[in-house]
C-alpha cells in the first residue's frame, strides 16, 4: 500500500513532546538477520527510507553506537529542506543532535559524522576512556564520560533530557540496543521487515545483553511498498512481580 507523507507521520506522530521518549528503529529480514553483508543497506529500499527519514524529523537527537557510524559510514543526518521547515514550524530546531556511544572512542575527529555536522554533537564515553582521545574529540565535539565500565544508560538519557533532547532516536547498533534493553530505556520499537530470507551467520539486532525479557503491546502494523513496519510500545502495565517486565 502506498501512504502519504501525511498518512504517515500520523502513523509515527509522538503525542507527548514534553515527556522522555526512547524510540529504536531498525530493520530486519524475515528470519531474523540484521544486516546482509555486514550491512543494513543491503535490506533496505526507497519505501524503508520513507519512514526511515520521518523518525529522524521527528526526533530530538539520533543516538548510535560508534560501530554503526563507521559500518554504515555515516556522513550527517539528511535532514531535507523540507525536512527542516517542518521542524522550524513545529518549534524544533532544524536538525537534531547526533550523538554517539563509543566506549574506547575509537572515533576520528575528522570523520564525516562529526566534523560536518551542523549541529555540534555529543559523544558519549567512559570514566575510564583515555584523557588524550577525548581532547582530540573536543574540538568538534561534546565528550561526556558517563559510566566508569559500563555506560550508564539512565545517566546517558538524564544528560540529554537536560539539553532539552527528549525525544531520542535510537539507531543502533546492537549493543547499544541490548544495553538501553538492560536499563529498560526502551519505550518504543520500530521494525522494518524486509521481504527477504538471508539465512548465513547474520546477528540479530540485539546483542551483548543477557536475555531479558521486556512485554511490549502492537502500536500498527502497516505494508508500506513491499516492507512491512510494525511499531511496539513498551507495555509498563506487566511490571508486577510475577508477571513479564
Amino acid at each position: 500500500m502506498q501512504y502519504s507523507e501525511e498518512a504517515l507521520l500520523e502513523h509515527y506522530a509522538l503525542r507527548d513532546r514534553s515527556r522522555r521518549w526512547v524510540r529504536a528503529n531498525f530493520i530486519a529480514s524475515l528470519d531474523g538477520a540484521a544486516t546482509h553483508d555486514g550491512h543494513t543497506r543491503g535490506l533496505n529500499n526507497a519505501d524503508d527510507k520513507r519512514v526511515f527519514d520521518l523518525l529522524r524529523m521527528l526526533c530530538d537527537v539520533v543516538l548510535v553506537g560508534a560501530g554503526t557510524v563507521r559500518a554504515e559510514g555515516y556522513a550527517g543526518l539528511g535532514i531535507d529542506r523540507s525536512a527542516a521547515a517542518w521542524r522550524v514550524s513545529h518549534g524544533l530546531p532544524a536538525e537534531p543532535t547526533l550523538a554517539v556511544v563509543s566506549a574506547q572512542l575509537s572515533l576520528s575527529a575528522g570523520m564525516a559524522a562529526l566534523a560536518r555536522s551542523p549541529v555540534r554533537p555529543i559523544i558519549f564515553t567512559l570514566e575510564r576512556s583515555a584523557p588524550e582521545k577525548r581532547q582530540a574529540l573536543s574540538g568538534v565535539a561534546d565528550v561526556v564520560p558517563c559510566g566508569r565500565d559500563t555506560l550508564d544508560c539512565r545517566g546517558m538519557l538524564a544528560t540529554l533530557a537536560e539539553r532539552g533532547l527528549v525525544q531520542v532516536l535510537c539507531e543502533g547498533g546492537p549493543h547499544l540496543f541490548g544495553a538501553l534493553l538492560d536499563a529498560d530505556c526502551i519505550d518504543e520499537l520500530c521494525l522494518t521487515l524486509s521481504p527477504v530470507l538471508e539465512n548465513g551467520s547474520a546477528g540479530r539486532i540485539v546483542a551483548g545483553a543477557a536475555q531479558t525479557t521486556r512485554s511490549m503491546r502492537l502500536g500498527h502494523a502497516i505494508s508500506v511498498g513491499s516492507m512491512l513496519m510494525v511499531r511496539y510500545e513498551r507495555d509498563r502495565s506487566r511490571t508486577r512481580t510475577g508477571q513479564l517486565t
